[in-house]
C-alpha cells in the first residue's frame, strides 16, 4: 500500500506542496511581525466568538499556534503556510477530477502555487490565508458534486461555507456566486435535493456562535466593514481592481486561467464552475472591493486550463510534446522566480531588491520597528514621576498589538486602545489622567485631553518608512470628560 502511494499522483502533489511549505518555513523568520499579525496575536490570547475586524476562527488557530510554538515568528505562520500548501494539492485534485493526468495535475498545482497572493499569504498569518483555502475547497466540492451527481457533497460544501463565514465575511459573495451558478445551469436540478438544505443547516450551525456575538454587539462588524470600505474607496485602494485580476494569479498564468474559463463554459456539465469563478469577480468589482478579494477563484480556472494544455499535448508527437511541455514548465518556473523574489521575505533591508518589493506591496515595511517603538514608549514612561497615574494609549491596532506583545518586557503601564477589538476591552480606571500617547497627531489627541506635549518620535534602526515611522509620542494630561463618557467617541475602525 505504501509503495502504491509513493507511485501515485497524490504523492507527487503532496511533494510539491511540501516543497512550498518548507520554503515558507525557511524564509518566514526574516524581519518581524506584521502589524496585522500583532493584532491577531492579541486576539489569539483573548479568545471570543467574534472580533470587530474579523470572525473568530483565525484567532483560534493563532491560539493553537501560540500553545504549540510560543510567540515565534516562524511558528505563528505555520498554519497559513500549510493552508497555502494545501491549495496546491486541491488544485491538482481538481485537474484530476476534470480528467487530467499526471502532467495536468502537476502543472495545475505548480501554477496555483506561484500566485502572488498565495505566496504572500504563506509568509503572513492573516485570515486571508484561510479564506483562500476555504474558497478553493468550496470549488473542489462543487466540482465533485457536478461530476458525481451525488447531492451528499452539499454537506461538505456546507462545512466549508460555515468555516469560511467564521474566517471572513466575504465568503458570502462566493455563496451568492454558487447560488447563481446553480440557477443559471443544469445544476439547478440539485436544488430539489434535501441534502442541499442539510448542507445549509450545517453552515448555519457552524456560523451561529458568531452570529449571536454580532447580535450581542449590535453588528459592530458591519459598521467596521462599511467604514473600511469607504476609506479604501476614498484613498484609491480599489482603483486598480481590474489590473489586480492580472497580477494576483501571477501574470504568467493569464493564458492558462483564460483557457480554464473557456474550458468550463464550453462544457455544459461544468458550466456552473465557470459562473462560480466569474460571478465573484463581477460582484467584488461592483461592490468596489479590493483587487485581491476574488483571487482564490483563479485556482479553479488554472486547474481547468492545465487540463486543456495536457489535452493539446496529446495531439503532438512525443518529442514535440516534450518540447512544448518544457516550454510550459519554463513559463511556470520564470513566474515562480519573479513572484517569489517580490513576495517572499528574502531581500536585505534597504537594498535595491528591498526597494523593488516596496513598489509592489508594503508587507515588509510594516514588519519593521515594533520592538523599537515599544522601547521608545517605555523610555518616556520611565521618565515620568513615580506617583503619576499613567496608562499607554495606542491609536492604532499595530501599535496596540506591539505594546501588548513587547510591553511586559519593559514594565509598561496598562495599555488601552480604541482601535477595533481593543476598544471592546474598555477604558482605564477613572483615576488615570496621564497618558503616553502613540498613533495620534497632537491636535487629534488634544480633542480628549487638556494638555499634550511632544516627548519624542517613533524611529527604527533601519529608518524604514512605514505607518509608524516619524509618528509623535505624546504625554497628555487632564481629561476633557470622564473616561466612561469619552470612550465611545474615541472608538476607531482601521
Amino acid at each position: 500500500m505504501f509503495k502504491n502511494l509513493l507511485k501515485s499522483d497524490l504523492f507527487l502533489l503532496l511533494l510539491l506542496a511540501a516543497a512550498k511549505f518548507i520554503l515558507h518555513l525557511l524564509t518566514n523568520h526574516h524581519y518581524g511581525f506584521h502589524r496585522d499579525e500583532l493584532a491577531m496575536l492579541y486576539d489569539a490570547r483573548h479568545l471570543a466568538w467574534g472580533y470587530v475586524a474579523y470572525p473568530p476562527l483565525t484567532p483560534f488557530l493563532g491560539h493553537v499556534e501560540l500553545a504549540l510554538f510560543g510567540p515565534s515568528l516562524v511558528g505563528f505562520r505555520v498554519f497559513s503556510a500549510l493552508a497555502q500548501a494545501l491549495v496546491m494539492v486541491f488544485a491538482g485534485l481538481m485537474a484530476k477530477e476534470l480528467g487530467g493526468g499526471r502532467v495536468a495535475q502537476i502543472l495545475a498545482a505548480s501554477g496555483a502555487g506561484i500566485g502572488i497572493l498565495t505566496l504572500i499569504q504563506g509568509a503572513l498569518f492573516q485570515y486571508v490565508a484561510f479564506d483562500f483555502l476555504w474558497v478553493v475547497l468550496l470549488a473542489y466540492f462543487t466540482l465533485r458534486l457536478l461530476k458525481s451527481d451525488n447531492p451528499r457533497w452539499w454537506i461538505g460544501m456546507g462545512v466549508v461555507i460555515g468555516l469560511g463565514m467564521m474566517t471572513r465575511y466575504t465568503m458570502a459573495v462566493h455563496v451568492i456566486g454558487l447560488i447563481l451558478a446553480v440557477l443559471l445551469t443544469p445544476a439547478r436540478k440539485f436544488l430539489r435535493s434535501p441534502w442541499l438544505w442539510a448542507g445549509a443547516g450545517v453552515a448555519f450551525v457552524i456560523f451561529l456562535p458568531n452570529l449571536i456575538w454580532q447580535l450581542q454587539n449590535d453588528f459592530i462588524s458591519l459598521t467596521f466593514q462599511q467604514t473600511i470600505r469607504a476609506r479604501d474607496i476614498a484613498i484609491g485602494r480599489t482603483d486598480g481592481f481590474l489590473l489586480d485580476q492580472l497580477l494576483m494569479p501571477n501574470p504568467f498564468m493569464l493564458p492558462y486561467w483564460l483557457g480554464g474559463l473557456f474550458f468550463y463554459f464550453r462544457d455544459a456539465r461544468y458550466r456552473a464552475l465557470g459562473y462560480l469563478s466569474l460571478i465573484p469577480v463581477v460582484l467584488f468589482f461592483l461592490l468596489q472591493g479590493r483587487g485581491y478579494y476574488p483571487a482564490p477563484v483563479y485556482v479553479l480556472l488554472i486547474a481547468a486550463g492545465m487540463v486543456a494544455v495536457e489535452r493539446k499535448l496529446t495531439a503532438h508527437p512525443p518529442l514535440s510534446a516534450r518540447r512544448i511541455l518544457a516550454q510550459h514548465g519554463a513559463v511556470i518556473g520564470l513566474g515562480a522566480i519573479i513572484a517569489g523574489a517580490l513576495t517572499l521575505p528574502l531581500a536585505l533591508i534597504n537594498s535595491a531588491w528591498w526597494d523593488l518589493t516596496a513598489e509592489v506591496h508594503d508587507n515588509f515595511s510594516e514588519q519593521i520597528g515594533w520592538p523599537e517603538l515599544t522601547e521608545q514608549v517605555a523610555a518616556v514612561a520611565h521618565a515620568l514621576p513615580s506617583d503619576a497615574r499613567v496608562a499607554v494609549l495606542a491609536g492604532n491596532y499595530g501599535a496596540a498589538g506591539a505594546l501588548a506583545l513587547y510591553g511586559p518586557d519593559y514594565d509598561l503601564p496598562p495599555l488601552i486602545s480604541p482601535a477595533n477589538s481593543f476598544w471592546l476591552t474598555g477604558p482605564p480606571a477613572e483615576d488615570v489622567d496621564t497618558l503616553i500617547v502613540v498613533g495620534y497627531l497632537q491636535e487629534s489627541a488634544e480633542e480628549f485631553f487638556l494638555s499634550c506635549k511632544l516627548a519624542g518620535h517613533v524611529t527604527n534602526a533601519y529608518e524604514v518608512s512605514n505607518e509608524e515611522f516619524g509618528g509623535e509620542i505624546l504625554v497628555c494630561t487632564g481629561l476633557r470628560q470622564p473616561w466612561r463618557e469619552m470612550w465611545g467617541a474615541m472608538r476607531r475602525f482601521m
